[in-house]
């Protein structure tokens, strides 16, 4: 019998599950950290385990300065995860997470012959889309403040905080850079499933956005749109919980 390796600063297993026959791996998105997913367990099938993926500058990585670029991120993420990789998994990322996940797919394909069984890609782009919005890791604090009120996904009371915001727009900044100084590069498509999720009232990202996921995979694609904004993964929990179990039923079944 598999065990849940022993600790990890990289990888968070809210309730370590040895029974569990898949493992769920969740990355946040940009300014998050793996506290995010710490109910998921209670609202996905017994037989999965959910592990977080903690970033660089956060969480129990709070010591370790924050990646600006998704290359080194991802490289340092793999070795991490491979001692998780023994038993059926599949991947979650939320916007930042979205991307982070996918290029993590590309290079655990290329380097260790590994594929999740599924890819669940929340409020991103499709990788091979242009950016629509000018960089905002180039911003001043100020105004890089002003667009974090915009975005509506940064708590009130951090944001009044001048104290919290001293930690956390560095960590936001070195995010943003990640997503911002990223260069698609064409490969062949996946043999994954690929399920994307979007937000009807996201303004950056559309419901043709979303779409160009479908080019990424030669296995299954589908979508499904929240009546919510980019940070749907909190207003709409309920029904994301149920559409990624019957993914995960269907593997369990297969």
């Amino acid at each position: 019998m598999t065990t849940t390796p022993s600790f990890n600063s990289w990888v968070i297993c809210p309730q370590p599950n040895p029974q569990a026959n898949l493992r769920l791996f969740c990355f946040p998105y940009a300014g998050g950290n793996a506290a995010i997913f710490r109910t998921w367990p209670n609202n996905l099938p017994s037989n999965v385990e959910v592990c977080a993926v903690e970033y660089p500058g956060r969480g129990r990585q709070i010591q370790s300065a924050p990646l600006t670029r998704l290359e080194p991120l991802v490289e340092a993420i793999a070795p991490v995860l491979l001692p998780y990789l023994d038993k059926p998994f599949a991947f979650f990322g939320h916007s930042m997470g979205g991307l982070v996940s996918f290029e993590l797919t590309r290079l655990l394909r290329s380097q260790y012959s590994l594929a999740p069984f599924h890819l669940f890609i929340s409020a991103r782009r499709a990788p091979q889309l242009p950016p629509i919005k000018p960089p905002l890791h180039i911003l001043s604090d100020a105004d890089l403040q002003k667009e974090l009120r915009s975005l509506n996904g940064t708590p009130k009371a951090v944001l009044e905080s001048e104290e919290l915001m001293q930690i956390f727009l560095p960590i936001l900044r070195a995010d943003f850079a990640v997503l911002e100084t990223y260069i698609y590069t064409q490969k062949q498509p996946l043999e994954c499933p690929i399920t994307a999720f979007g937000g009807l009232q996201d303004q950056d990202v559309s419901h043709e956005a979303l779409q160009g996921w479908r080019e990424q995979t030669i296995a299954a694609f589908s979508l499904h749109e929240f009546n919510g904004d980019h940070f749907f993964i909190h207003s709409h929990q309920e029904l994301l919980f149920k559409l990624i179990s019957q993914e995960l039923q269907m593997r369990k079944r297969s």
